[in-house]
């Protein structure tokens, strides 16, 4: 039985991924991905790699995560380096602890390479750091999309800090995410920026406030991050790319 490596493979621009997630893709036998995964990346499998595709998207997945966990398990039968790679972190709302949890159990060994996660990177190439003294001294990562939807485990309450939010896959909840954050006390006028395709040559940021940033940022193209606080203040001194 061979070795599966869940991977992070960065938020987008290619040159963010780690040595490690490089070498084992080199390697590999088998690259299975998700949609996140650019073809540059693909590109640097050896000759005669197999590829699996089970990218999700927003209410489209090509397999459950059920059936993705069977399919490292049965690839990991056939081949020696199996790699499943996941955009940003395979460890931040990437299932990658459940994939690990079930190769465990099963008796598969396996290798955690951690990635560059978006949640600090996306914001970064947009001008945006998620601290800065005298701003913010802290931050928080929050999933835009839970998988128990009739019960949020979301404490909406802690969010009336001046601490940076940073919503990944909430794009399509944006105009919820904001009405909820005036709703337990935030101010309309809080700064939000919504980025699209971050750290990618096609990048494109639109800020707004709490109670516009809804309107102003509608048709942009997925992958898109939200990130709500003081620090997007900081996008017109710092912004650098794009």
């Amino acid at each position: 039985m061979g070795t599966v490596y869940l991977t992070g493979a960065g938020p987008g621009d290619i040159e963010l991924l780690t040595l490690k997630a490089h070498r084992v893709i080199t390697q590999a036998d088998c690259i299975i991905y998700d949609r996140l995964a650019k073809k540059e990346i693909l590109d640097m499998a050896k000759d005669g790699c197999e590829f699996i595709y089970v990218g999700k998207e927003d209410n489209k997945h090509t397999l459950p995560q059920e059936q993705i966990n069977q399919v490292l398990y049965e690839q990991s039968k056939k081949h020696n380096i199996v790699v499943r790679l996941k955009g940003g972190d395979p460890f931040v709302f990437g299932r990658g602890g459940e994939e690990a949890i079930f190769l465990k159990e099963k008796g598969v060994k396996y290798e955690v390479i951690p990635g560059v996660t978006s949640a600090i990177s996306v914001p970064a190439y947009a001008g945006i750091p998620v601290t800065h003294r005298g701003v913010s001294v802290s931050f928080r990562v929050v999933t835009g999309h839970e998988a128990k939807k009739e019960k949020s485990q979301i404490n909406w309450e802690s969010f009336k800090s001046d601490e940076t939010i940073v919503f990944l896959m909430g794009y399509h909840r944006l105009e919820s995410i904001s009405k909820k954050l005036i709703e337990i006390g935030k101010a309309p006028n809080t700064p939000v920026a919504v980025i699209s395709n971050g750290t990618r040559d096609n990048q494109k940021v639109v800020t707004a406030t709490l109670e516009d940033i809804y309107q102003k940022s509608k048709g942009l193209p997925t992958p898109v991050m939200i990130v709500v606080g003081e620090v997007v203040k900081l996008r017109e001194q710092i912004s650098w790319f794009q």
